[in-house]
């Protein structure tokens, strides 16, 4: 048996497809515009990269995309500044801070400055505590994007049991917290977790964001059950050439692949969803902000 890939760029073209028509519909009934915020502070090669991206697909399905590139010595009273100022501009509703902050800077105080409501990463501590209690929050990124495959993938999840590997806050907390939402049975696994083998062998979904290239081998996956693998990890590829690296998963592929139903490739997996999830959230934003019927099929 060979596990089905379950595509995140032809999944991620879908998502900006629905994101497009619902911009175009807000545009033509309302005259509302969707304005995504981008915020960057110095020259890590793959922010900048990631911010590109980000202003270029905001501009492709119709929105307003405003960027604010900071000097890597920007101050903090300068950026909490530039946040309030961003706050209170009605044509934005989604700001983004792109991390990691340079150390000067304190990250939980910047993201706790940005207006939950517009908080499209999810990340304020309000955001975190609504989707905790299973309230309307704005949802992170990444795991609104697993939790779309994972709803395309299954139609319902309940009753299904899920284990997810990795505790962080970006991923694996508020992972576990859609999962719950959607009636599955939930744990949470980490690098504590006693025999996670065989707990992993239990579960009929199994998403791994821990952060460990290939941890994850197929005799840890239930035959037929459904692998997403959020990491991305670099790692010597001396078949490549001298000092030539690939990118892989916190799952082993080819092994997880022969006794999975379903699995996620890296790269082409989860890392298209996050950008089109951004912009799933900078519309669901606009909708509540303007106290319209959120987008279907955009939400947790």
């Amino acid at each position: 048996m060979t596990a089905q890939r379950i595509d995140g760029k032809v999944f991620a073209a879908t998502v900006r497809e629905k994101v497009a028509g619902h911009v175009a519909r807000l545009k033509e009934v309302h005259g509302l515009i969707p304005g995504l915020a981008v915020v960057l502070v110095g020259e890590d090669p793959a922010s900048q990269v990631y911010v590109r991206n980000k202003g270029k697909q905001t501009i492709e399905v119709g929105m307003n995309s405003f960027e604010h590139k900071l000097p890597v010595n920007t101050s903090q009273e300068d950026l909490l500044a530039l946040l309030d100022k961003l706050n209170a501009d009605p044509e934005i509703h989604g700001i983004l801070v792109q991390l990691p902050l340079p150390s000067h800077l304190n990250e939980d105080l910047v993201i706790n400055r940005i207006s939950p409501e517009k908080d499209v990463d999810g990340f304020h501590i309000s955001n975190v505590g609504l989707l905790a209690t299973g309230q309307k929050a704005m949802v992170p990124c990444t795991p609104l994007g697993c939790l779309m495959m994972l709803r395309d993938h299954h139609g319902s999840l309940s009753g299904l049991n899920a284990v997810v590997v990795g505790r962080s806050n970006i991923v694996g907390k508020p992972m576990a917290s859609l999962l719950l939402r959607d009636s599955c049975t939930v744990t949470i696994a980490h690098s504590r977790t006693k025999d996670i083998e065989a707990l992993c062998r239990g579960a009929d979904i199994v998403v791994a964001a821990v952060g460990r290239p290939q941890m994850v081998t197929g005799d840890w996956i239930k035959p037929g059950a459904t692998v997403i693998d959020v990491g991305i990890n670099r790692i010597d590829a001396p078949e490549k050439g001298e000092g030539k690296t690939r990118l892989v998963g916190d799952c082993d592929f080819d092994s997880c692949a022969e006794v999975a139903g379903a699995i996620t490739p890296v790269p082409g997996g989860v890392g298209p969803m996050t950008i089109a999830c951004l912009l799933a959230n900078t519309v669901t934003a606009c909708c509540r902000a303007n106290g319209l019927p959120e987008p279907e099929g955009l939400t947790a």
